[in-house]
């Protein structure tokens, strides 16, 4: 199987660590979106990553790509074993890809790193502020009340666990960490999440990426060990998604 996207997106971790989890190998085209040229607008139309190529098929969205890995590799499984179980495991899966990455990454991570280092502009002051000061308390008064004071959701670490916690890497690379005085369960949640080998074999590769500019990234990653493709989608002239911001 191959992936198309960067290490260091939550969306790509996600998706890594189910595959790590169901002991699945990958090749991986680590590019970021905005570097993708004309076979990644063919790839993905959305111009967004990850995106997961198996055989004939591809297929777009963390979501997506998550649900196939795992009904076509059952065992073990991503999701608990309860209909009702399930259905708060997908709810807490949405909750991540959506209200967690509009404020720890359209509104943090975007505005501190992408923008000055894709783009060579400046954050936009006001979302980080309103992020910080109300919307991630706010997400993080939530969380506080659904994750576990001990383990994981459901048992071993699984869907939910995983689409939760790799926003927090995310967090972590542009200075923000949850305070575990006001938000105890979250912040012990987080640090066991991120601990599990799942995402723990990760973290080389996305520091390898992150220690290099795009022209120097490959490099890195092979020195890194990273199982990478022979070929890439990426190009050198950044360009937004189709999506907007």
């Amino acid at each position: 199987m191959r992936i198309i996207g960067s290490y260091v997106s939550p969306y790509v971790r996600k998706v890594l660590a189910c595959m790590a989890l169901k002991g699945l190998s990958y090749e991986i085209d680590p590019i970021t979106p905005f570097l993708g040229g004309e076979e990644f607008d063919r790839l993905s139309p959305l111009r967004r990553i990850p995106v997961l190529i198996d055989g004939d098929l591809t297929l777009c969205d963390s979501s997506v790509i998550c649900a196939y890995l795992d009904e076509r590799y059952p065992s073990p499984a991503l999701l608990p074993e309860s209909a009702e179980d399930r259905a708060r495991a997908r709810w807490l899966e949405e909750f991540a890809d959506t209200r967690l990455g509009d404020v720890f990454i359209w509104s943090l991570f975007y505005q501190r790193f992408v923008r000055p280092a894709i783009w060579g502009e400046e954050g936009d002051q006001a979302r980080i502020e309103k992020a910080l000061n109300q919307d991630i308390p706010a997400v993080l008064d939530y969380l506080d009340g659904q994750l576990p004071v001990e383990g994981f959701l459901f048992g071993g670490i699984g869907l939910a666990d995983i689409s939760i916690a790799s926003f927090f890497r995310n967090a972590a690379y542009v200075d923000f960490e949850v305070d575990a005085s006001r938000w105890p369960r979250t912040a012990a949640f987080v640090d066991r999440a991120l601990a599990d080998p799942v995402f723990a074999h990760l973290l080389p590769f996305e520091q390898a990426q992150l220690s290099t500019n795009p022209s120097g990234r490959r490099r890195a990653l092979l020195e890194a060990g990273a199982p990478l493709t022979a070929e890439s989608v990426g190009t050198c002239i950044p360009r937004p998604g189709v999506m907007s911001i």
